[in-house]
């Protein structure tokens, strides 16, 4: 089930260019696989001195999971805001994203989860070739939803 930007756009807190992915091409109570293809665009928001870090690859990853975490939502309310705790073992593979002409897959596996946290092993790719590897929890905010 694909599901466009205009749709996942309202998943996460961020909009316009921020919003950095392009669709979801599949997803499951687990796992989400995403698309982006704005890395090598001149105006995305996340260059820094003309090129594009590869450690963006985090906030690629990190939109997949806000948006897993708000298709994941049972009563379809909008998803608690959740912030990234920390980041570990990140692996990068590669010095810049804006070089590369092939779309960003983008996979985030759900490894735990609780009623305020989750834990999910990260991955970016381009043509078959890893970009980013790592694993990052979010912690969601106490109260109501966003």
């Amino acid at each position: 089930m694909k599901i466009a930007k205009a749709e996942l756009c309202q998943r996460v807190p961020h909009s316009d260019a921020m919003c950095l992915l392009h669709e979801v091409t599949e997803w499951d109570a687990n796992r989400i696989a995403c698309l982006a293809v704005n890395h090598n665009d001149p105006a995305n928001p996340l260059r820094h001195n003309g090129h594009l870090p590869a450690h963006c690859a985090i906030e690629y990853a990190a939109q997949a999971m806000a948006v897993h975490g708000g298709l994941a939502a049972q009563d379809k309310a909008r998803p608690r805001i959740g912030f990234i705790g920390s980041v570990r073992d990140v692996k990068l593979f590669a010095e810049r994203l804006d070089d590369i002409a092939a779309p960003l897959e983008i996979e985030a596996v759900k490894q735990l989860a609780d009623e305020n946290h989750s834990l999910y092993e990260l991955r970016v790719c381009a043509a078959g070739h890893e970009l980013m590897t790592g694993r990052a929890a979010v912690f969601l905010q106490q109260g109501d939803s966003a």
